[in-house]
C-alpha cells in the first residue's frame, strides 16, 4: 500500500486555519475522503507561537473576533462549538486604549456598545447618542455581511435591498463619508478610528462596510486562546484527524494538475502525483495561476487579469518582547494600546509606505492582561506592531535586511516609550522581530502578505462577493485564505475556509444531480 491513496475526493493545500476550517465544514456535510498537505512541520500557518529560552511567545494573534462567551456565542465561536473544536477562550479586558498626546487623548475604550459610547462621551461631552447610533449602524451592517458573505449562490441585489437596506445604503461609501454624517467632533472621530490599521486602507478609501465589521465585532468583545493561537491550530488538526482526514506535514504541493479546464490532482515537491476531484488552495491565486497550474496553458486569461487587478494588503512588522518585571513596572496599564503622532490615516499611510522614517502609528499588546499565566510571574509579554504595505520590502537585499530589521525594532520601541513614558529597554529578556520577509520565509505567503487583497473603494466586498462565481476559473479549484472573499484576520480565515467548502459542496451536488 502506498503512502497516499490512489484517489481522494478533496485535497486541501495548507493546514492553516482556513484549510482546516474547510475540512471541518466538508466533514460536517458528510465528505470524509480528504487529504491535507502542509509544507511545514506543524499546522496553523501564522496562527502559531514559538519558544525562546523557556518563554513561549505569541507569533501573531492580538485578539480573536466573532467568538463570544459560552452562553452567547458569535458566528465563529458557535461554529467551532458545533464541529467539536474545544478551545479555552479568555476574554480580552477592553477593546483598546487611544494614546495621542499631541491631541490630548489618553482613553480606554471598553467593549459593549453603550459603554463605548460613554467612553467617547467622557472625552467629548454630548456625543453619546451619535456614537451609539453609529455603532448600532455598524452592528446592523455586520449582521448583513455575515449573511451575505456565506450565501451560496450569492444574494441578488434585489434580495439585498429587501433584507439588508442599511447595508445597501452604505455599501458605496467610504468610512470617512459615512462617519461625517454623524457630525462628530474630530477628537471623537479619532477615538473611533484606530482599528483601520487592521484592514490597511486610509479611512477615505476604506469601505464603510469593512470599518463597520471591525468596529461592531471588536466592540462585542474579543477573546484569545489560553495556550496562544497555536491552540486553535492544534485543536482543529485534532478534530479533523478524528473525523478521518489524512494530514501530511513537510509535503509541499508544487503543481495543481488540470485537464480540459478541470482539476484532477496535485503533485508534491518529492514527486508524488495524487489524484482528486477537488482542490482547495491556501496558496494565493497569484502563485497558483502563475506557476502552480500544470500545464500553464490551462490558465485562462481571466485568471491572470484577476491577480493583476488585486492589490496586496498590508503585512505586520512586529517586535515581540519578553520583559523582566511586571506590566505595571514596565509601564503597561492595559491590554491593547494604539499610539502615535497622529490619527490622520492618510498621513499614517504615507509614512508606512517607506523605510526611511520611523513609523508614526503603532499598536501595542500586553498579553498579561488577557492571560496572566502567559509568562512566568514577574515577566511581561509584549508585542509592538505596525501594519504596512509589502512593497517597501520587495527591494531589500540580503545584505541590508538584518540592519534594517534591527533599526525598525529600535525605532518602534523608542516611539512607544516616547508616548507611554516608561523606558523598559534595560529589562528586555527576549526579543524577536517579524517583517513581511519573515512571513514569506516561514509560511510561503505571496510576497510576505498575510492580509490578502486590499479592501478599498475600488475593490469592494460587494463586488468581490458578486463576482466570486465568475472568478472560479478552473472547475474543481477553490481558494481558502486571507485572499478569499471574507478578507484578512484569523476569524475571517475560518469563514473563508467554510465558504471554500461550500463552493466544493455545491459543485458536488450539481455533479450528483447531473449524473441522475
Amino acid at each position: 500500500m502506498g503512502f497516499y491513496k490512489e484517489h481522494y475526493d478533496v485535497v486541501i493545500i495548507g493546514s492553516a486555519l482556513a484549510g482546516m476550517a474547510a475540512a471541518l465544514q466538508l466533514q460536517q456535510r458528510g465528505v470524509k475522503d480528504i487529504l491535507i498537505l502542509e509544507k511545514n512541520n506543524m499546522p496553523g500557518g501564522v496562527a502559531t507561537d514559538f519558544v525562546r529560552n523557556g518563554f513561549e511567545m505569541e507569533a501573531s494573534l492580538h485578539e480573536m473576533m466573532s467568538i463570544g462567551p459560552k452562553d452567547k456565542r458569535m458566528v465563529v465561536g458557535a461554529w467551532l462549538d458545533e464541529v467539536g473544536v474545544d478551545i479555552d477562550w479568555l476574554p480580552v479586558p477592553e477593546c483598546y486604549r487611544v494614546l495621542l498626546p499631541s491631541e490630548g487623548i489618553n482613553a480606554i475604550m471598553h467593549d459593549g456598545y453603550e459603554q463605548m459610547a460613554r467612553d467617547v462621551d467622557k472625552v467629548c461631552p454630548g456625543t453619546y447618542q451619535k456614537v451609539y447610533d453609529l455603532i448600532k449602524l455598524c452592528d446592523r451592517v455586520t449582521n448583513s455581511m455575515d449573511e451575505i458573505s456565506v450565501a451560496d449562490p450569492p444574494m441578488s441585489k434585489a434580495k439585498m435591498l429587501l433584507k439588508h437596506p442599511d447595508f445597501v445604503r452604505v455599501a458605496g461609501y467610504s468610512a470617512t463619508e459615512v462617519i461625517k454624517t454623524f457630525d462628530l467632533p474630530q477628537k471623537a472621530v479619532d477615538m473611533l478610528t484606530p482599528y483601520w490599521i487592521y484592514v490597511g486602507e486610509p479611512m477615505d478609501n476604506l469601505p464603510f462596510t469593512i470599518y463597520a465589521y471591525c468596529m461592531a465585532d471588536y466592540f462585542r468583545g474579543s477573546f484569545v486562546p489560553r495556550n496562544r493561537s497555536h491552540e486553535m491550530s492544534m485543536r482543529m488538526q485534532q478534530k479533523v484527524e478524528e473525523n478521518g482526514a489524512q494530514i501530511e506535514f513537510r509535503q509541499e504541493v508544487e503543481k495543481i494538475l488540470v485537464r480540459d479546464g478541470k482539476v484532477y490532482g496535485v503533485r508534491t515537491h518529492r514527486g508524488d502525483e495524487i489524484h482528486c476531484d477537488y482542490v482547495i488552495s491556501g496558496a494565493y491565486p497569484n502563485r497558483v495561476y502563475t506557476s502552480m497550474i500544470e500545464p500553464l496553458s490551462e490558465v485562462p486569461e481571466g485568471a491572470i487579469k484577476f491577480v493583476n487587478g488585486n492589490r496586496l494588503n498590508v503585512c505586520p512588522v512586529s517586535v515581540m518582547l519578553i520583559l523582566a518585571g511586571t506590566p505595571e513596572e514596565n509601564g503597561f496599564v492595559n491590554y491593547n494600546t494604539f499610539s502615535g503622532d497622529t490619527m490622520d490615516t492618510n498621513e499614517i499611510w504615507r509614512n508606512a509606505q517607506n523605510l526611511s522614517e520611523p513609523y508614526n502609528f503603532l499598536t501595542t499588546v500586553c498579553l498579561n492582561y488577557a492571560n496572566p499565566d502567559c509568562v512566568p510571574e514577574g515577566y511581561t509579554h509584549v508585542s509592538i506592531t505596525n501594519l504596512v504595505p509589502v512593497e517597501p520590502f520587495l527591494g531589500v537585499t540580503e545584505e541590508e535586511y538584518y540592519d534594517l530589521k534591527r533599526r525598525l525594532a529600535s525605532e518602534m520601541i523608542d516611539k512607544f516609550i516616547e508616548k507611554n513614558g516608561v523606558d523598559f529597554r534595560s529589562r528586555i529578556a527576549e526579543i524577536e522581530v517579524s517583517t513581511p520577509i519573515t512571513i514569506s520565509h516561514y509560511v510561503g505567503a505571496w510576497k510576505g502578505s498575510i492580509y490578502g487583497y486590499s479592501h478599498s473603494m475600488d475593490n469592494h466586498i460587494v463586488a468581490k462577493r458578486t463576482m466570486e462565481p465568475e472568478e472560479r476559473f478552473i472547475e474543481g479549484l477553490a481558494f481558502a485564505g486571507a485572499h478569499a472573499v471574507a478578507g484578512d484576520g484569523q476569524a475571517p480565515q475560518i469563514k473563508n475556509g467554510r465558504l471554500a467548502a461550500k463552493t466544493v459542496l455545491s459543485a458536488m451536488k450539481q455533479k450528483k444531480e447531473a449524473g441522475k
